[in-house]
C-alpha cells in the first residue's frame, strides 16, 4: 500500500557555496545501529526529488538486522530546495559540486550512493572528483551512453501542458503517459508517483520543480547524441557497482548495459520487470539486490558518518 510521504525521517537544509538553501530526507539519523555502517545517499532524476526514494528508504532504514541511515537529496530548483535564480546553473557539475557540499554539511566522508537517471550522471562526475567517496554505487536506468529515443520521450511528457486538478487526476495523468512502459504499477504506486512529483498550489497542482529546468531540456537539440561518459565510468572500476535497467527502458540499451558489464570487473546486472524509465526501486525484487550491495560496502570502514 501506498504509505504516508511524511513521516519516517528528519529534514535537514544546508547551503550550497553560492548561498542556496538545499534540503534533504534523513531517513534513520538517530538509529545508533545505523550508524555503523556507510550511510547510503539517494539521488535523483532530472526534475524529480527526495520524495522519489521515500518507500525505499523507509525499506532500508527499518530492516530489523542491518538498518540503513539513508539521506535523499533535493537539488538546487526541485523539491524543498531553493530556486536558483539564474538558471544555468541547472548542470551537472553544479549539482555534483551540491552533493559533495551535502556530504561535508553532514560529515559523510563515505557513502553507498544511488543515483537515478541523472543522479547516475552525476555520479560519473563524482567517480572523477573524489572517488574515495564512493563506497558502492547503484546506477539506476542510466549508464555512460544515453539513447536519443530516451532523450526525447523525456522532452515529449515534460512538455506535456496538461495540468492536473487534483491527486486523482495527477494519478490518471501519469498511468496515461507512462503505462505502457509500467504495466508493473499498481493504482497505489501511480498515487504514491503522483504525491512524489507533484505539490498543491491554488487551484490545483504543480509539478514540484523550477519550469526552467523542463524548459531547457524541451529545448535541447537531440539531433545527435550528447558525449558518453566511458571515461567517468571506468573511474568506478574498483567501486562495487549494481546497474538496474528498466525491462522497458529507452534511455538505457542492453548493448550498453551489457558493455558496462564487461569494462567493470565486478559490476551486476539486475533488470526491473515491466517496468520502463526509471524504476521504481521500491518494487519486486530490486531492494533485496540493493540490500545485497550495502553488504559489499561494509568492506571499506565508515568514517565521519555522524552529523
Amino acid at each position: 500500500m501506498f504509505s504516508n510521504t511524511t513521516e519516517g525521517f528528519e529534514e535537514k537544509t544546508y547551503l550550497s557555496v553560492d548561498g542556496l538553501k538545499l534540503y534533504a530526507r534523513d531517513y534513520g539519523a538517530g538509529n545508533p545501529s545505523a550508524s555503523a555502517s556507510p550511510p547510503v545517499i539517494c539521488l535523483p532524476g532530472l526534475t524529480r526529488n527526495s520524495r522519489d526514494f521515500h518507500q525505499l528508504a523507509l525499506i532500508l532504514s527499518k530492516d530489523p538486522e542491518r538498518p540503513r541511515r539513508v539521506i535523499a537529496l533535493d537539488y538546487r530548483g526541485r523539491g524543498r530546495s531553493a530556486w536558483d535564480d539564474n538558471k544555468q546553473n541547472y548542470n551537472l557539475g553544479v549539482e555534483a559540486n551540491d552533493v559533495l557540499t551535502a556530504c561535508a554539511a553532514f560529515g559523510i566522508t563515505q557513502a553507498v550512493f544511488i543515483g537515478t537517471s541523472r543522479g547516475g550522471l552525476i555520479l560519473h562526475l563524482i567517480a572523477e572528483m573524489k572517488p574515495e567517496l564512493l563506497a558502492s554505487v547503484v546506477l539506476n536506468d542510466v549508464g555512460p551512453v544515453l539513447e536519443l529515443e530516451g532523450l526525447r520521450h523525456i522532452q515529449a511528457y515534460l512538455a506535456n501542458p496538461r495540468k492536473p486538478r487534483d491527486w486523482d487526476d495527477a494519478a490518471d495523468l501519469l498511468r496515461e503517459l507512462h503505462e505502457a512502459e509500467f504495466p508493473a504499477l499498481s493504482a497505489d504506486d501511480w498515487r504514491g508517483m503522483a504525491h512524489a512529483i507533484y505539490r498543491e498550489v491554488a487551484g490545483g497542482l504543480a509539478a514540484n520543480f523550477d519550469p526552467a529546468i523542463a524548459e531547457a531540456m524541451v529545448a535541447t537539440d537531440f539531433s545527435k547524441p550528447p558525449p558518453d561518459l566511458w571515461k567517468q565510468f571506468d573511474a568506478m572500476s574498483q567501486t562495487p557497482l549494481l546497474v538496474i535497467r528498466g525491462e522497458n527502458s529507452k534511455l538505457l540499451s542492453r548493448e550498453t548495459a551489457e558493455e558496462m558489464l564487461r569494462r567493470h570487473p565486478t559490476a551486476r546486472l539486475i533488470t526491473a520487470r515491466n517496468q520502463g524509465h526509471a524504476p521504481l526501486l521500491h518494487l519486486d525484487d530490486v531492494a533485496p539486490e540493493i540490500s545485497s550491495l550495502l553488504l559489499l560496502s561494509e568492506a571499506k570502514p565508515a568514517q565521519g558518518t555522524r552529523c
